[in-house]
This record gives structure tokens, C-alpha cells and sequence, in this order.
């Protein structure tokens, strides 16, 4: 049997592709809170503490709901668009979140009218060394959140800040061995030279033991009190690394080294007393409308860490419940 084609290629040109969503639906019905598209790479630009322009990828999430039960699904590939005409190769700021959600509903034509958006990338700064006059790159994950909800807009800033902390507890304990060791060394002596002391200080047997400490991290979250064309992480991870004294170095010589140690000595620091320090150095900062802090010892010690969380305590701002690393 011979098979004759009957429609040439002028009537196929003419032809329309087929559109599905714009057909009856006769689906289940159901209003949809959030539909849209996750793990979108676009890269984007963010202004450094020394006024430079670094380009990073942040993986986006965008979303709208569907607020009418009968419709079949949103208008998907504008969100996509809308992000690359005013978000790729732009500078990421907290306003333009804003402008970014607003248009996101405007694309919809009735179908919405909430928006979500979210930015998660590395924010990299050149941080000066503790003594030395060097400085080395480091990279902080940084999430950013928009939400529109009828006229209603929030804005949330998440970092995690690494530190170092050090156990008040061990450190007790290493010092009781060190005494215990002078005693042995010099206890039988009538009298004892300072040199003497110092030279033995200086040997592993003055020093016979030293208390453990580990990298940690601050979980910082916050919702800022006003909505600027300009984000500011740099004053964030001041403030953080300020209240804690023990931030985690790039670049490191000798005199960096020791300096280290000489603050974590003198930041001896259970979870609960980061906690703490972090409450009171963000509850003192006008630009911050609310937070949460989960502070995070990855303990050398032990196999698992020490957590503690605290919120500002704003009516109906963060719950306390614990959360996870952005990286996560």
C-alpha cells in the first residue's frame, strides 16, 4: 500500500504549534500557593567592602501562586524572563528584590498576586589579616529572600559567618595540669628563679596540655529595617565577627598566628555565650528590624556539635525553631 503525503510543505508552514495551557481544563481544581522554578544559575554582580563590582552565580528560586482554583498553570517563561532582563549581569540589592517580585505579579495578568524570590551565592570579601599587613579572599554563603503578598513586601538577609571558639571547660582543665606540672617540677624548691619558670614554660613539658577548640559558625538571619539600593553584608559580618573576636583567617604569618591564639584565650566561649553575644550586639543596631542567630560548635571533642538559637523577640517576627546551614 502506498502512503501518499497530502499536505505539502506550504500548507505545513502554516500550521500552529499547539498550546496546552491555553486549552479548557479539566483537571482537579485547586488554588496553588506556589508554582514556578528552582535552581535557576544567574550570575550576577555584588558590591564588595572595598567598592568593587564582584561577579558571583546565585542559584534563584522563582515563584507566583495561582489564585484561581479553575485556572490551569501560570505564565512560567516570564518569570524566567523577567530574571534575565533585570536580574542577570545587574547588581543584586534588596530594592531591586523588590522591583523583581512586583514584576513577577504584574506578568501574570490576574493569575497571582504574591511572589517569591530567592538568591543563594557566595559574597566574597578581602578581609585584613589580624597582624600582618596582608589580606586574602573569603567567601561567605549568603541567601537573600523577597516575598510580595498583595502590597505587603519583606526582604530577609541570611549569611553563615565561620569563627573560631574555644571551651572554657578544657581550658580550665589544661590549666590545672600546667599547675600540676609546676608543682612537680618546682614544688620541692625553697625558692624558684623567674628565668627558671620562664624557660620551663617554654618547653612541652610547661605546657603539658592545651584546651580544644573548633571552627564554629553563626547562622545569622535578619529582616532589615529599611529597603536600600545597597546590601549590607560587610556591616553584617563587622558586627558578627566584632562580638565574637575570633574570626576565621585567610591569609596567616607567625604574628597572625599568635594573635589568633591570644584572642582565643581571651574568648573562651561555651555555645551559649556566642549566643548571647550575638543578642546583644544585634539587638543594638537600628538598621536591623529583627533576627535569628544559631550559633553552631562543630566540636573537636565530641562527634556532634553545640547549638544554641535566640531570636530578637519581635511579635510575630522569626520563630525559634532551629535551622539549617544555607549551604545545605
Amino acid at each position: 500500500m502506498t502512503i501518499s503525503n497530502t499536505t505539502g510543505p506550504e500548507q505545513g508552514a502554516g500550521n500552529k504549534m499547539p498550546d496546552v495551557a491555553s486549552q479548557p481544563y479539566a483537571g482537579a481544581k485547586g488554588a496553588l500557593n506556589w508554582v514556578g522554578m528552582s535552581e535557576i544559575q544567574i550570575p550576577v554582580f555584588v558590591l564588595n567592602n572595598r567598592g568593587e563590582k564582584i561577579q558571583t552565580l546565585a542559584h534563584v528560586q522563582a515563584y507566583v501562586n495561582l489564585t484561581n482554583p479553575e485556572d490551569k498553570g501560570i505564565h512560567m517563561s516570564r518569570l524566567f524572563l523577567a530574571l534575565d532582563e533585570m536580574l542577570a549581569l545587574h547588581e543584586l540589592t534588596p530594592a531591586l528584590l523588590q522591583r523583581m517580585v512586583e514584576r513577577f505579579v504584574e506578568s501574570q495578568h490576574g493569575l497571582s498576586d504574591a511572589a517569591f524570590l530567592q538568591c543563594r551565592f557566595d559574597y566574597f570579601e578581602k578581609r585584613p589579616s589580624l597582624k600582618s599587613d596582608n589580606a586574602g579572599w573569603r567567601s561567605y554563603p549568603v541567601k537573600l529572600t523577597a516575598i510580595q503578598r498583595a502590597e505587603t513586601f519583606s526582604a530577609e538577609i541570611a549569611l553563615d559567618i565561620p569563627y573560631s571558639s574555644t571551651c572554657p571547660c578544657s581550658a580550665a582543665l589544661a590549666r590545672q595540669l600546667i599547675q600540676e606540672g609546676f608543682r612537680a617540677t618546682f614544688g620541692a624548691l625553697d625558692a624558684v628563679e623567674t628565668d627558671a619558670v620562664y624557660r620551663w614554660l617554654g618547653t612541652p613539658e610547661g605546657i603539658r596540655a592545651t584546651p580544644h577548640s573548633q571552627r564554629s559558625m553563626a547562622q545569622v538571619k535578619i529582616k532589615p529595617a529599611h529597603i536600600d539600593e545597597s546590601l549590607p553584608l560587610t556591616a553584617l559580618i563587622d558586627r558578627v565577627e566584632d562580638a565574637l573576636q575570633t574570626p576565621v583567617q585567610s591569609v596567616v604569618k607567625r604574628e597572625d598566628e599568635q594573635e589568633f591564639a591570644r584572642l582565643n584565650a581571651a574568648n573562651l566561649m561555651f555555645c551559649e555565650d556566642a549566643a548571647r553575644r550575638l543578642l546583644n550586639a544585634l539587638s543594638n543596631s537600628a538598621e536591623i528590624a529583627d533576627f535569628w542567630v544559631r550559633v553552631n560548635h562543630l566540636e573537636s571533642l565530641h562527634a556532634h556539635d553545640a547549638v544554641a538559637v535566640v531570636v530578637k523577640g519581635v511579635v510575630g517576627g522569626y520563630s525559634d525553631a532551629p535551622g539549617e546551614f544555607i549551604s545545605s
